[in-house]
């Protein structure tokens, strides 16, 4: 009766055993460091021109055949800390690729505003020569459209009864025996008369002095010009307020320019405009802008500007084509040169090169461009550098070498 009982208590016994011999076991400390370490990436051989093809031996790409490249283990590492898009580059790489940098920096740009336009004769320096009084033209001075004039040059001699009627009652008044108060107001009155009707003070002292009245009144040229437009001819009858002459000094020009809608809010009077005609290639005329037409031209979408050109030489002649520059100062900002910038239509990449042979993409706020740079608004740092040349040739290495992995 007592073996009975022993057996079933050796039996627990020996499960028992069981159990904790099977329970989890203390780990050592040198087995605690292992767990506690990263597996460490271990180096590979794969194809430059297919990333996706790898082998933990040497040999060739399955593919294209080119030999197999061996990615160390520390290449391996520093590769995936990097963010997807990233591409590296070593420097023969680059200099087969033409890839070179520069860095973000503050400038002051200048845009320019390129328009077309012509020479015109400028309005506030042209005059019309007219008859004051209706006669019939005795004579002309001035013989065909272009010739010069001077100031106070005549340029017409007209008969006019209505002007020897004038100065008749100017010698009444001059001659008059009574020097009262009415007396001295009618000799002023007809002198301001004569003076109204063209008479010079050199013809009405001359009048006094003869004490005859001219038959013929000589017009004189009020300012130095070019006739632009010549009206009469000889023995022609004229009547009071009808155009002779247009005279214009050509000494001072207008440009005349369109601009289009898009730069219209650029420009601002006293801007510096540089010009060049298709007729004088090789000499460069500057002015400033003097007039912005508050209206626009709803058939060419353009903005009508003015610019006032000194031509002392005369060689700029109205109607010539002209070719300009609006020169529009810009605030202090960053700046990029051009070449640096990707775009897509929507968006604006520069590639920054953040550590050497390592260049990322990046996406920029850009501002006004100019020939050759544009102002950053936001994205960049001063001082960051920025691939200027290859930007495509890194963005399309990027994108291949994400193609080949997603294979």
């Amino acid at each position: 009766m007592k073996a009975f009982f022993q057996y079933p208590v050796l039996i627990c016994l020996a499960i028992a055993l069981v159990i904790v011999s099977c329970g989890p076991q203390p780990q050592s400390k040198q087995s605690l460091a292992a767990s506690n370490q990263e597996p460490q990436p271990a180096e590979y051989y794969t194809c430059p021109m297919h990333p996706s093809v790898r082998s933990d031996k040497p040999g060739a790409c399955p593919i294209c055949h080119m030999t197999l490249v061996r990615v160390s283990a520390t290449q391996v590492h520093r590769d995936s800390s990097r963010s997807q898009d990233s591409v590296e580059l070593s420097a023969a790489e680059q200099i087969r690729a033409n890839i070179s940098t520069t860095s973000v920096h503050s400038a002051s740009l200048v845009k320019e505003i390129s328009a077309a336009g012509k020479i015109d004769v400028a309005e506030t320096s042209t005059r019309q020569i007219t008859a004051r009084f209706g006669g019939r033209i005795e004579r002309l001075f001035v013989s065909f459209v272009g010739q010069t004039v001077k100031s106070g040059e005549p340029v017409a001699e007209i008969y006019s009864p209505d002007a020897i009627t004038a100065q008749r009652e100017f010698l009444v008044a001059l001659n008059s025996p009574s020097i009262n108060q009415d007396g001295s107001d009618l000799l002023k009155q007809s002198r301001v008369k004569l003076r109204l009707w063209g008479f010079t003070d050199q013809q009405i002292d001359k009048l006094a002095k003869d004490q005859t009245p001219e038959t013929s009144v000589t017009i004189y040229s009020p300012l130095e010009g070019t006739v632009l437009k010549k009206n009469v001819d000889l023995q022609k009858y004229v009547s009071a307020g009808e155009s002779l002459f247009d005279i214009s000094d050509l000494r001072t020009v207008w440009l005349q320019l369109d601009v289009y809608e898009t730069d219209v809010a650029s420009l601002h009077l006293g801007q510096t405009v540089e010009a060049s005609m298709e007729g004088i290639p090789v000499h460069t005329f500057s002015g400033k802008v003097s007039f912005i037409s508050p209206t626009m031209d709803p058939t060419t979408r353009t903005v009508r500007v003015r610019a006032i050109l000194e031509n002392p030489t005369a060689r700029l002649k109205p109607e010539m084509y002209a070719h300009a520059t609006i020169l529009v100062p810009l605030s202090k900002s960053l700046v990029i040169p051009a070449t640096a910038v990707i775009s897509n239509g929507k968006t604006d990449v520069v590639w920054i090169e953040r550590e050497r042979g390592v260049f990322e993409p990046r996406q920029v706020v850009l501002g006004e461009r100019t020939d050759r740079f544009y102002q950053v608004l936001g994205g960049l740092l001063e001082g960051e550098s920025v691939a200027v040349s290859g930007a495509y040739l890194i963005d399309s290495e990027s994108q291949l070498r994400q193609t080949n992995t997603s294979r």
